[in-house]
């Protein structure tokens, strides 16, 4: 089948999973991954690495992301919560709770999707940059955007018509994300310092640590972040939030290399972006979010944001252990650009 693009990004593997691949580094994660995480267990411990979804609270960390809102399902003006069916027939004893929620994909503890990060550049060689995503795909076709504006809960306006009709989470989700997965220990090394950390930072603690990642594997940073979010109470503030753990430094391009080398299927944090916010300066027409558009727009890696990673990281550390198997699929939500996930870790 016949490619989109005529000229793909510079570091991109754009095609090598075929024309139309839409899921990136997950075709990595094969039968034989799976095994290797199936063989890191090894004591039948399961840890959740999912925050709270109401958390981190209120929207300093991003104001166009609110907490979810949950509300009861409705019956002919009746809300259906503690709702006695004989109402309905008087020979029935039930009694109903039923809800639903209105939740921002990307509020807590979630999956990018690969459209969750395009870029502007000229992949058709007509001289113009145009709006493009992993592998091709196109803004505007395929990526479709906002067809009416209607008024909507707060912090979400309806974009009508908006969605993935490529690269939406749902292929994500329909690979089950279940493999080998490797813990690198950031706050064992820095605390709660606020610091960039590039490749040499990593090299250093892959050594000092004994870790080894290999292509297909699924990469954890735990920093101490999501401990402050919790510690928070649902009252984020700014000055603790943007003061507070290491994050990766996008800018650093021995770090992008890494990525590229290392054939890693996702990096997942347990901070708000894995790259720090902002990123450094850079001169000219660049990314804002560098490692974001290295990952989902060239790469096709997936990135997990706001996980929670503490009792995982501590188990493994008095264990003297890194690797885990790693259960992570999103929600299968056809045209979702991101999606919370409950993964689990068994060691």
């Amino acid at each position: 089948m016949k490619q989109r693009w005529k000229h793909r990004p510079a570091g991109s593997n754009w095609g090598e999973f075929g024309p139309d691949d839409q899921l990136g580094r997950l075709n990595l994660l094969t039968p034989a991954k799976v095994l290797q995480g199936v063989a890191e267990v090894k004591a039948g411990h399961s840890f959740c690495l999912s925050l709270p979804l109401d958390y981190p609270g209120g929207n300093v960390l991003n104001p166009s992301r609110f907490p979810p809102r949950r509300f009861a399902t409705d019956n002919e003006g009746q809300p259906r919560f503690n709702y006695p069916l004989d109402a309905l027939d008087p020979d029935w004893i039930d009694v109903v709770c039923d809800d639903a929620v209105l939740l921002h994909t990307q509020y807590s503890t979630q999956w990018d999707s690969l459209c969750h990060i395009g870029s502007q550049f000229d992949a058709d060689g007509d001289g113009e940059a145009e709006i493009v995503y992993y592998n091709g795909w196109r803004g505007g076709e395929h990526i479709l955007g906002p067809e009416h504006l209607k008024s909507g809960a707060q912090g979400c306006a309806r974009h009508e018509g908006s969605e993935a009709r490529a690269l939406g989470i749902e292929n994500m989700a329909a690979t089950g994300v279940q493999g080998r997965a490797v813990l690198v220990n950031l706050f064992a090394h820095y605390g709660r310092e606020r610091k960039l950390v590039g490749f040499r930072e990593l090299q250093e603690i892959f050594k000092e640590d004994g870790i080894e990642i290999e292509s297909g594997d699924m990469v954890c940073f735990y920093t101490g972040f999501a401990d402050v979010v919790l510690e928070q109470q649902q009252q984020p503030t700014a000055e603790v939030l943007e003061n507070r753990c290491v994050c990766l430094n996008g800018r650093d391009p021995a770090l992008l290399q890494w990525v590229t080398d290392s054939g890693v299927v996702a990096l997942i944090a347990d901070n708000y972006a894995v790259e720090g916010i902002p990123a450094m300066p850079a001169a000219g027409l660049h990314p804002r979010l560098p490692l974001h558009e290295h990952c989902l727009f060239k790469l096709g890696v997936h990135l997990g944001e706001l996980w929670f990673l503490s009792e995982l990281a501590g188990w493994l550390a008095e264990n003297n252990r890194s690797r885990f198997l790693l259960t992570a699929p999103p929600l299968r939500l056809p045209g979702a650009v991101g999606s919370p996930t409950t993964p689990v870790a068994t060691v």
